[in-house]
């Protein structure tokens, strides 16, 4: 993975206070999708209906399920690889284990990335999932190159699972101040996806695995937004009876912010969508990127 700290002085770049909002999953079954994010990772209901549920930490929407009658996955195709929700503390990440190990939750990885500890899961539809507790900043910024070059270890189940076992509460819910701390993207073209992110939208490059995957933030984050050619180069877009992701939200800290982005999309060419939450862009893979503002 090679760092790419140099950039042209004449490269947009988005605000240091840019983050992600939510995601927005076309799924079969509602019910059992919300039966999985709330009774599973902790996620409390804010609002439901028979076509729709939101989903979120606290008051905060972090995830938005929407019914697609008859529609299934995919996963040969470019699309969502998974999405992060951040949790604060590393207790609060130990207790979040525990409760998955009790629950026998099928898992599919649980690893220490240096940067950060990860458990990684698939929701009952296929959508990947990353549990993730960031190490603190001053143990990375600056140290990714070196870091990511020396690879991954296996996650401290056991320090984790002493941690939970301290005394105090857990009432089963993601903390209130949880947040979507990144998604990771299927994609067809590296170069073309690149140019997007990082030419038109803003994002810093923060690393890459050569000829396979790419890694963006904003702000000096590790990572905001990832892509990678996993599915192989050229990836079909997803079918329209296709299930997965519609679109993930990139929150600018103001609505001139989100503009400014926007015109240079305008510019480039590419067709922008006013939905009541923003203006919904679709990447070079079809990935919805929703401009919204704080």
């Amino acid at each position: 993975m090679v760092n790419s700290a140099k950039e042209p002085e004449t490269r947009p770049l988005l605000p240091k206070a840019t983050h992600l909002g939510l995601v927005k999953l076309w799924v079969t079954d509602l019910d059992r999708q919300v039966a999985f994010y709330t009774q599973v990772i902790g996620l409390k209901v804010i609002s439901q209906d028979s076509l729709q549920a939101s989903l979120g930490a606290g008051r905060k929407e972090l995830l938005r399920l929407s019914v697609k009658p008859k529609s299934r996955a995919y996963h040969d195709r470019a699309g969502l690889y998974h999405f992060c929700l951040l949790i604060p503390e590393r207790r609060q990440f130990a207790l979040l284990l525990k409760r998955l190990a009790k629950a026998e939750v099928p898992l599919q990885g649980l690893v220490d990335h240096r940067m950060a500890e990860a458990i990684y899961l698939p929701d009952p539809e296929g959508n990947g999932i990353e549990l993730n507790w960031d190490k603190p900043r001053a143990e990375w910024e600056g140290r990714l190159e070196e870091l990511i070059s020396l690879g991954n270890l296996p996650l401290d189940v056991d320090g984790l699972m002493e941690l939970a076992d301290a005394p105090g509460a857990d009432d089963g819910l993601l903390p209130q101040d949880a947040s979507l701390g990144h998604v990771h993207l299927h994609v067809a073209d590296l170069a073309a996806s690149r140019r997007f992110y990082h030419e038109l939208l803003g994002l810093d490059i923060t690393g890459e695995y050569p000829r396979q995957a790419v890694f963006t933030s904003a702000g000096g984050y590790h990572h905001h937004i990832a892509f990678n050619i996993w599915h192989g180069k050229g990836a079909p877009e997803p079918p329209l009876d296709a299930s997965g992701l519609d679109w993930f939200s990139l929150e600018l800290p103001s609505l001139r912010a989100r503009d400014i982005v926007a015109e240079r999309l305008k510019a480039a060419g590419l067709n922008l969508q006013e939905l009541p939450e923003g203006l919904l862009a679709r990447d070079p893979a079809g990935n919805g990127v929703l401009l919204s503002a704080a």
